[in-house]
């Protein structure tokens, strides 16, 4: 039976973020192990997105934007602006070092800011590999028709459509717009789904369920998703993973011990740094 999921909102000062994953419900669904939904947000000139360098290991994080840009850089060297309808995919892997900020001329005038952070973990065996970035445009990206669904396929594969996204796991990730009145089936038997409401009213079954829902459906489930109007949802999910996964601050792995080892590498600087963004953030008390 779908399950409803508790989300936190924090209030980042004139800026929200919904946190979805993890939570005390449902850690992980398939291999995503956090979701971020931040804004709408309208910023004035001179405020903005200012996330100064910090680490990951043991996962992939995907930003995914509806309103807006964001500036990433990272220690492999790499400057890319994202903007709506792309993807960044950055592999920490072993480790990795970045920071989200805007360009100046964003910055300095009157902007919006809309979109998700995923992070996707990695397999046991693939945990430790080297640390990557890719970018992939907007209109890389497969948008396709099913039924009467709009998709845009982000990541994975779905439906018979697959993305250029190269991922690690079975999974999937996809932006749907659905007309009122309309249903579809969830996309992938004998896999975990998460569905997300950015806009409009769907149901599953006799539930309904409105902006800023997550709703859970466990694999071996399969039911349909009707929209009562028209509506724009997120489906995330994948094949379970069979061990288990820690998360402490931006670390993830399946053993403590790595993760210990991440903060002390942290602590006393042994992280490669991001080229021209000399600040970091602190390790957390």
């Amino acid at each position: 039976m779908p399950q409803l999921l508790s989300t936190i909102e924090k209030d980042l000062g004139g800026f929200s973020v919904r946190r979805a994953l993890p939570n005390s419900e449902q850690k992980m669904i398939g291999p995503f192990i956090f979701f971020d939904h931040m804004g709408p947000a309208n910023f004035p000139a001179g405020k903005g997105i200012d996330v100064r360098p910090h680490p990951h290991i043991g996962i992939a994080t995907i930003t995914y934007l509806f309103e807006g840009s964001i500036l990433h850089r990272d220690n492999l060297g790499y400057e890319q602006e994202i903007r709506p309808g792309d993807i960044n995919w950055m592999t920490t892997g072993s480790g990795i070092v970045h920071s989200e900020r805007e360009t100046e001329a964003v910055r300095n005038s009157s902007h919006k800011l809309h979109g998700l952070q995923l992070w996707i973990a990695l397999p046991d065996e693939l945990q430790e590999i080297d640390a990557a970035f890719h970018h992939h445009p907007k209109d890389t990206l497969p948008v396709f028709l099913y039924k009467d669904a709009t998709i845009r396929l982000m990541a994975g594969e779905i439906y018979g459509e697959k993305s250029p996204v190269n991922t690690y796991s079975q999974m999937f990730y996809a932006d749907v717009k659905l007309p009122a009145n309309k249903s579809i089936n969830l996309p992938a038997e004998g896999q975990e789904t998460g569905i997300y409401v950015i806009d409009g009213e769907i149901s599953l079954g006799r539930k309904t369920y409105s902006p800023f829902n997550f709703i859970y459906v466990n694999a071996n489930e399969m039911v349909s998703i009707t929209a009562n109007n028209d509506a724009n949802f997120i489906l995330i999910g994948g094949k379970p993973f069979d061990s288990p996964r820690h998360i402490w601050w931006n670390f993830v792995s399946n053993s403590k011990q790595r993760i210990d080892q991440a903060k002390s590498d942290w602590r006393e600087g042994k992280f490669h740094k991001v080229p021209n963004d000399d600040e970091f953030i602190p390790l957390p008390d």
